[in-house]
């Protein structure tokens, strides 16, 4: 059995994206538990210099949809950055796994050797498919999933890898 470019990626922002709104709400409660407004949280970072948590969540969506669109061959959709609160960033992963669900099988498939053009920064990059999926997509996807995990971590939600996988 084989699987489809679109099996590799679709569904896997999909179930990260989701799990990763989970933690966000774990991490909320366990806030308020705390009696600390959850919503400072998304100014939370693990070091000076990284981005809070509300950009690491901005760009986990921004990257899937952007993926998805690109692995499609098609314009993508822009989502202003513009969340300031917890429920905002998780209506924000919302509306990104709803964009993704637009997407078919049949749009994506196929795309293993077809070139993938953009800038980063400055700098024009050029992918096959394949090789942006695995090489550049999915990890910088996963990447900025597991920095917002680790921010909630360091901020004392009670989650744990269960919860970064979803099981």
């Amino acid at each position: 059995m084989t699987i489809s470019m679109y099996q590799a990626s679709l569904p896997v922002f999909e179930h990260a994206l989701s799990n990763l709104s989970k933690v966000l709400e774990k991490g909320a409660a366990f806030a308020q538990s705390k009696n600390v407004d959850a919503d400072r949280l998304l100014q939370q970072r693990l070091i000076f210099d990284m981005f809070p948590l509300i950009k690491q969540v901005q760009i986990a969506c921004d990257t899937a949809a952007r993926s998805a669109a690109r692995l499609a061959n098609v314009e993508g959709k822009a989502f202003p950055d513009t969340e300031t609160t917890v429920a905002q960033a998780r209506e924000r992963i919302a509306a990104t796994i709803a964009y993704l669900k637009t997407f078919k099988p049949a749009q994506v498939d196929g795309c293993e050797a077809r070139t993938i053009e953009f800038k980063m920064g400055p700098h024009p990059v050029k992918f096959t498919g394949q090789d942006y999926l695995f090489s550049y997509a999915l990890p910088n996807f996963l990447f900025h999933c597991v920095t917002a995990y680790d921010i909630l971590r360091t901020a004392g939600a009670p989650i744990g890898k269960r919860d970064f996988l979803g099981l």
